[in-house]
């Protein structure tokens, strides 16, 4: 059963002055995403900024936002096809697991100025 959607936008522009604040990236993004996107060159940007979408999304599908949980928490990777997926970490699960949740799912997109995300969470 769907207990939650969310979707969040994000200007590119916004995530590009991030680029530069080494402190500001590791603040919200996991090592392991940022070692992923950073890997992707120009295009880098992007996945950031969609990733953060996706971090936003999943507030919004929870009801409550993202009062008291660590951005970093909300881990976004791709699986081996490319397919993004959202796994939680820390205080990011505590909310998942108190509305009993079984199943995220995650969409995202970008053009040259926006990356969207959306998520729904089955329990």
């Amino acid at each position: 059963m769907i207990v939650g959607f969310g979707i969040d936008a994000v200007a590119i522009s916004r995530i590009r002055r991030w680029m530069e604040d080494e402190g500001l990236l590791a603040r919200f993004f996991h090592p392991q995403e940022l070692r992923e996107t950073k890997s992707r060159g120009l295009t880098a940007v992007y996945s950031l900024a969609a990733r953060f979408a996706a971090k936003e999304a999943y507030g919004k599908a929870l009801g409550t936002g993202l009062k008291g949980i660590t951005l970093k928490n909300i881990l976004v990777t791709n699986n081996p096809n490319g397919k993004p997926e959202l796994t939680l970490l820390g205080d990011a699960a505590t909310p998942f697991k108190r509305i009993c949740g079984t199943r995220i799912h995650l969409s995202l997109t970008h053009e040259s100025n926006m990356a969207i995300a959306a998520v729904i969470l089955e329990s």
